[in-house]
């Protein structure tokens, strides 16, 4: 008798692989990752021109460097959103959850 087809068609190894993947597809389209690292990304582009900003841009926004804040509020938006995806990532729904839907 032949254990590899046996356990092949074992329920609970099949359940168990297709949790895996299920868990890994909801880390994969977890959209505060997105939305964080665009905002991160946008963020230090942003701020590094706030930074090399001229006289005349700085001028024309009344005296603030607005670039420099923007892209800092930006940066600091989107580390919010990676830090929430890291400390509460997502949980695939149960097979009962799976079920009732």
């Amino acid at each position: 008798m032949d254990h590899r087809n046996e356990r092949a068609h074992d329920p609970q190894v099949e359940e168990t692989e297709s949790e895996r993947a299920r868990s890994a597809a909801a880390r994969l389209f977890d959209i505060r990752r997105v939305i964080g690292g665009l905002f991160v990304a946008y963020g230090l582009i942003v701020g590094l021109v706030g930074i090399f900003d001229s006289a005349a841009e700085i001028d024309k926004a009344q005296g603030v460097r607005i670039n420099l804040w923007a892209g800092l509020v930006m940066l600091a938006f989107g580390l919010l959103m990676l830090l929430w995806q890291w400390l509460r990532p997502l949980q695939p729904p149960t097979t009962e959850e799976a079920r009732e839907v």
